[in-house]
């Protein structure tokens, strides 16, 4: 893939995600233009926006967890609500393409990123290890308190500001001076 191929198809994805946000029913949008000559199917873009989802819930974990790391379960089901709030139309997709794939491909992939994303939710709430059995079960019931976090709260990125953190600057100043 060329870099102006990357950065199209970015393009694309950021176009599909603002049409999902603004449509809100859970449903592709293959319609929008460049989908068809980007994407080869139904299932490569559900893939792009699953990546992008967790790509964000990545980083918003990281994000809270810097900033209160004594919670952390609180804090990952917090991370959880704050990416749904950020990208509430690829939450409705995947959410409505887990409870109803088009196909067999289709179902295995979400069964099989959603098992993924439960244990890494798990992992990062200190609450199961890689590999550990239990992991899935536990990020779910993760999920579920973001769920209802989201359903009863406010906006998490407005009230929780991120820490300053030292540039590479500031920190080779710090040796120095030390």
């Amino acid at each position: 893939m060329t870099w102006q191929t990357y950065h199209h198809r970015g393009a694309i994805l950021r176009s599909v995600i603002a049409t999902a946000d603004l449509r809100q029913d859970g449903l592709l949008p293959m319609d929008v233009d460049g989908v068809a000559e980007t994407f080869r199917d139904e299932l490569d873009l559900l893939g792009a926006l699953q990546l992008r989802w967790h790509t964000r819930l990545g980083g918003n974990i990281e994000h809270l967890l810097t900033a209160e790391p004594m919670d952390l379960e609180r804090r990952v089901a917090l991370a959880w609500k704050a990416t749904a709030d950020d990208l509430p139309g690829v939450r409705r997709i995947l959410d409505h393409y887990r409870e109803h794939p088009v196909d067999d491909a289709m179902a295995r992939a979400m069964a099989k990123a959603t098992a993924k994303e439960h244990c890494f939710l798990a992992v990062m709430a200190g609450r199961a290890g890689v590999g550990d059995q239990r992991a899935a079960r536990v990020g779910a019931r993760i999920e579920e308190e973001g769920r209802r976090l989201r359903e009863t709260a406010a906006p998490v990125a407005a009230a929780e500001p991120a820490p300053k953190r030292a540039g590479l600057l500031d920190r080779l100043r710090a040796v120095v001076a030390a």
